[in-house]
């Protein structure tokens, strides 16, 4: 069975128990391929960035992490085909914002600081992206990290990476075992 950007997309609305930035149009109109490369609205140091981003968020353990899966690329065409405009343009300001806290708060530049505090920025807008959300009204964009969190963890788990050593992952699976044995902490399944 192939899958869909949308069916992606709705799985990982699932996965983070919600709804997913542009979710009506996800399900009115699917993603679209855009009449443009991908580099007219990103260039190769924004992708770069945005891998950095996803692998602080998703940071290799015993598994690889979001830049190993070049989650950044994944999530550049996902916000040039599937993001409105206007989320488009909050989602690129939301990039550079990353950037000035990070000056602000640590001299230097998002790629520049230590991994500890890329972390320390990034638990810090989670939290400001969840007040908002809970705050904004229905028609109001969602905040950037918000984007960018849901990105990281679709563009990873849809990945060869993600699926196949993040989770547990068999190519073509066999009958259904309702009683199959599972033990805590197992990994989950990337195909059901």
């Amino acid at each position: 069975m192939h899958m869909t950007r949308r069916d992606l997309l709705q799985n990982v609305a699932i996965l983070l128990g919600g709804s997913i930035v542009g979710g009506s149009v996800f399900s009115i109109s699917g993603c679209k391929s855009a009449d443009k490369p991908v580099n007219a609205l990103f260039n190769e140091s924004q992708v770069a960035f945005m891998n950095e981003i996803a692998d602080t968020i998703l940071p290799a353990t015993s598994s690889p992490g979001a830049k190993a899966a070049n989650v950044g690329n994944f999530m550049s065409v996902m916000v040039l085909d599937c993001y409105t405009e206007r989320d488009q343009k909050v989602f690129l300001a939301g990039l550079d914002k990353i950037d000035e806290l990070s000056e602000k708060q640590f001299n230097a530049s998002f790629v520049n600081a230590t991994p500890a505090e890329r972390t320390t920025l990034l638990t810090v807008l989670d939290k400001e992206q969840k007040e908002y959300q809970g705050k904004k009204g229905k028609d109001d964009p969602s905040h950037y990290f918000r984007m960018m969190k849901e990105l990281s963890v679709l563009g990873y788990f849809s990945s060869k990476e993600g699926a196949t050593q993040a989770l547990r992952y068999l190519p073509v699976p066999g009958k259904y075992d309702g009683s199959f044995p599972y033990k805590k902490g197992d990994k989950a399944w990337a195909t059901t």
